[in-house]
C-alpha cells in the first residue's frame, strides 16, 4: 500500500473505519446492557471522525481517478455496511490504478 497515492490512503483509511465501526458495534452493548457509556463515547468519536475522512477521501478518489458515479455510490454505501469497507478495499480500491 503506498501511503502517497491517493488510492493508498483511501485502503487504509477503509480498514481503519472498518475497525472503528466493528468496534463501535462491541462497545454499544457495553453502553445499553452494562451501562457503560465511556468507551461508546470514544469508539463513537473516533468512528465519526475516521467516516468523515472516509467519504471525502472517495470524493477525491471519484475526481483524481475519474471514478464513475455506480463506483462513488457503491464505496459510499460500503461505509454503511458492517464489513462494507473491507470488501471495498478488494473489490473497489484495489483495482484502480
Amino acid at each position: 500500500m503506498d501511503f502517497k497515492t491517493t488510492i493508498g490512503q483511501l485502503r487504509f483509511l477503509a480498514i481503519a473505519e472498518g475497525i472503528s465501526y466493528i468496534s463501535f458495534g462491541i462497545t454499544m452493548p457495553l453502553k445499553r446492557i452494562y451501562n457503560m457509556p465511556t468507551p461508546n463515547y470514544y469508539v463513537g468519536m473516533v468512528h465519526g471522525v475516521l467516516f468523515i475522512a472516509y467519504i471525502l477521501l472517495c470524493l477525491a478518489a471519484y475526481k483524481k481517478y475519474n471514478w464513475s458515479f455506480k463506483k462513488l455510490f457503491l464505496a459510499g454505501i460500503a461505509s454503511l455496511i458492517p464489513f462494507g469497507t473491507f470488501v471495498a478495499d478488494v473489490k473497489l480500491f484495489k483495482e484502480t490504478k
